[in-house]
């Protein structure tokens, strides 16, 4: 049996956490043993909705921004005294699902990117001094691109994991590793309102997984603590699909 407490001591900084994958991450993270900075932009009550939860700390800021983020980092270092682990999860995708065209799609991987590097260079000298620095990077849930928009999916994910493989070329010999989540159809709230609209999209997301349902946040976070923790100390520059199996590959 794994080890309850097995990230006990660790400081973790999760974005995008007020809802979703990255609530879910953070409670899993806090459930064994880490201290948690839960960001979230302004509007998200993150502050609020972690206010009664021991070991995480809501922050609400802008964190959209590359020139932002490390002012976010040095916040998060400043009140740890040290960072752990980074659980990079930016909602960049259009608000309507990204059509099998890819229109647009280029600048919104220019912007993840951007996003990840800054909070990654700034963290960097952070994570050398730590025992066991883990980089998590968040890809798009499934419900981000139209149902025919199997090639623009993939784009985005060979994106990912080409940003993960540098960084764990570049951190391997710090200790460090850097792998990625690419989750499916996962049911958060913002993967709510996009099949509210399009039950189509969502009856297709069913029929393509092999598991004949949609995942749950919870299901996503299982596999962040298994790479945040020393179970995962070889494992770098990989990917982990969370998607109950594909049937349309």
């Amino acid at each position: 049996m794994a080890d309850p407490l097995r990230l006990y001591g660790m400081k973790a900084l999760v974005t995008s956490a007020a809802g979703g994958i990255g609530e879910a991450v953070a409670r899993t993270l806090i459930k064994h043993g880490a201290e948690v900075l839960a960001v979230d932009d302004p509007k998200s009550g993150v502050e609020q909705h972690f206010a009664s939860v021991r070991g995480v700390h809501g922050l609400a800021t802008e964190f959209g921004d590359p020139d932002r983020i490390p002012a976010l980092v040095e916040e998060a270092a400043g009140k740890f005294g040290t960072l752990d682990i980074l659980v990079n999860d930016f909602a960049v995708a259009p608000d309507a699902p990204i059509a099998d065209d890819g229109a647009g799609l280029d600048e919104v991987l220019r912007r993840r990117a951007e996003l990840i590097m800054a909070m990654c260079r700034t963290a960097l000298p952070y994570l050398k001094k730590s025992p066991a620095g883990r980089i998590i990077n968040m890809g798009f849930l499934r419900s981000a691109f139209a149902a025919n928009a199997r090639s623009a999916a993939q784009k985005a994910e060979r994106d990912l994991a080409a940003i993960s493989r540098a960084l764990a070329a570049e951190t391997g010999g710090f200790g460090i590793t850097a792998n990625y989540v690419q989750p499916g159809a996962i049911m958060t709230p913002e993967s709510r309102e996009v099949f509210r609209k399009d039950k189509a999209l969502r009856d297709y997301c069913i029929s393509a997984s092999a598991a004949k349902r949609l995942g749950e946040p919870v299901d996503v976070a299982k596999v962040v603590l298994f790479l945040a923790s020393d179970d995962a100390v070889f494992v770098s520059g990989t990917g982990v699909a969370v998607d109950g199996g594909r049937t349309d590959d």
